[in-house]
């Protein structure tokens, strides 16, 4: 590693990690360097401007002010995790690092209170394929049952999708509705081409590469179902209560190997 990628690396290993300090010879190790070497590079971090300043003690090192280091950046919960299953999927792929690092730069300065809430719409999202992206963890395993249907509609010929602003706003409500447990109600076109209202007890986000579905309990067919995303006309949230149900209750017909949970990290 070259010097500027170095003090590059430096400033977003202590920014990770703030307010904690992190001791020089902690840093060495990292960079396979000496402490005298770490020295003049946080020495010529300070001198350019970067807000990092030592803590005396048995448990001092080099701190940063990570508020000061990016300007405000205000990422929305979704926006996060867009980025994270985006890092996910792009495992394999030559620009991998560069998606976790990206995330990493987001969390670090993202408020405890977006973060939260981003993790929990994480909890609702499952990836579905015979890879194993790394920044996923296995799904516990979980009963297999009757399939929730419309998965198997993923072979069929994409129906023709909503245009402009509606096409936008469906999966929006549909993630507030996740995440706030709300009933949904749903214009509906099936692989038929016939178009339904649906009372619908949104549960997660499944995706594979080429699709998306929301998944959830379907009140007209009374059974677990899942719709895929561009099949799907309207949302809205109705603010009803929903009852509390997990991926688990649904008993999807989807071998537990080929699912993953992404995960809010870098």
């Amino acid at each position: 590693m070259n010097r500027t990628d170095r003090l590059y690396a430096l400033v977003e290993d202590l920014r990770a990690i703030a307010p904690r300090p992190r001791s020089a010879r902690q840093l060495a190790a990292n960079y396979e360097v000496s402490t005298r070497t770490i020295e003049r590079d946080i020495l010529a971090l300070q001198e350019s401007g970067v807000p990092v300043y030592a803590e005396t003690g048995r448990h001092g090192g080099y701190v940063i002010d990570k508020v000061l280091t990016l300007p405000p950046v205000n990422f929305t919960a979704a926006e996060m995790v867009a980025i994270a299953v985006s890092s996910a999927w792009a495992e394999g792929t030559p620009f991998a690092r560069a998606a976790r690092s990206a995330l990493r730069k987001v969390l670090a300065v993202a408020p405890a209170g977006q973060t939260a809430e981003a993790a929990r719409l994480m909890d609702r999202i499952r990836l579905i394929g015979t890879g194993r992206p790394a920044n996923c963890e296995p799904r516990p395993a979980g009963p297999a049952g009757p399939a929730a249907g419309g998965v198997a509609a993923a072979q069929q010929p994409a129906a023709e999708p909503a245009s402009g602003q509606a096409r936008e706003m469906v999966p929006l409500a549909i993630q507030e509705a996740i995440t706030a447990r709300h009933v949904l109600l749903l214009d509906y076109r099936d692989r038929h081409d016939a178009v339904t209202v649906r009372e619908v007890e949104p549960v997660a986000f499944a995706g594979t590469r080429d699709q998306w579905y929301l998944l959830g309990w379907c009140r007209l067919r009374d059974g677990a179902r899942a719709f895929r995303v561009d099949r799907i006309l309207a949302a809205v949230d109705t603010g009803e209560p929903a009852p509390r149900r997990s991926y688990a209750d649904l008993d999807v017909d989807i071998p537990d190997a080929l699912v993953r949970v992404p995960r809010l990290a870098g």
